[in-house]
C-alpha cells in the first residue's frame, strides 16, 4: 500500500499552495529555459575562438606576473621582518 502525502503550504496571500505549484512548476519553467538557451547557443567561427583564446592567455599572463611580483616583493619584506 503507498501512501502519497500531499503537500500543502500558503503563500503571502494566504492561499493553499501544493506540490505541483511549488516543486513541479519551477523545474519544468527551468527545464524549459535550459532548452531555449540550448537552442539559442551557437558554437564560435574560427575568428572568435581566436579572439577568446588571446584574451584568455593574456589574462593568464597579467595574472602570472602579478602574481610573481607579489612573490618577488614579498621575499625580501619576510627575511627583513623575520631576520634570518
Amino acid at each position: 500500500l503507498l501512501f502519497i502525502y500531499i503537500y500543502k503550504q500558503t503563500n503571502m496571500a494566504g492561499e493553499e499552495v501544493g506540490f505541483y505549484e511549488t516543486v513541479v512548476e519551477p523545474l519544468r519553467q527551468f527545464s524549459k529555459d535550459s532548452m531555449h538557451l540550448v537552442k539559442k547557443c551557437t558554437k564560435p567561427d574560427r575568428k572568435e575562438f581566436t579572439a577568446i583564446a588571446k584574451a584568455t592567455g593574456v589574462g593568464f599572463a597579467i595574472m602570472g606576473f602579478i602574481g610573481f611580483f607579489v612573490k618577488l616583493i614579498h621575499i625580501p619584506i619576510n627575511n627583513i621582518l623575520v631576520g634570518n
